[in-house]
């Protein structure tokens, strides 16, 4: 029995240039692309979260002065009536 072991370039996207140095792929045009998107994703990430916190201070509030057994804790917001 025969095994034949081959040896595989840890960077497939690199080509050897005919110097023997690698030349990055054709493709990074695409990673500003990319960049952008992810930066965006963690704007909207961090937005969400700041958000919950402050929807979750709100609410502890509210309980925290339930708990102590005084009236109106909650807001209640009337629309004003036209006349």
């Amino acid at each position: 029995m025969t095994f034949i072991f081959t040896r595989r370039n840890p960077e497939p996207a690199m080509r050897r240039a005919g110097d023997g140095r690698q030349e990055p792929p054709e493709d990074e045009g695409r990673r500003g692309v990319e960049n952008a998107v992810m930066f965006g994703f963690f704007v909207v990430l961090v937005a969400a979260g700041i958000w919950l916190l402050g929807t979750m201070a709100d609410i502890r509030k509210v309980q925290d002065c339930a708990a102590q057994g005084r009236r109106n804790c909650a807001t209640v917001e009337v629309p004003e009536r036209a006349q």
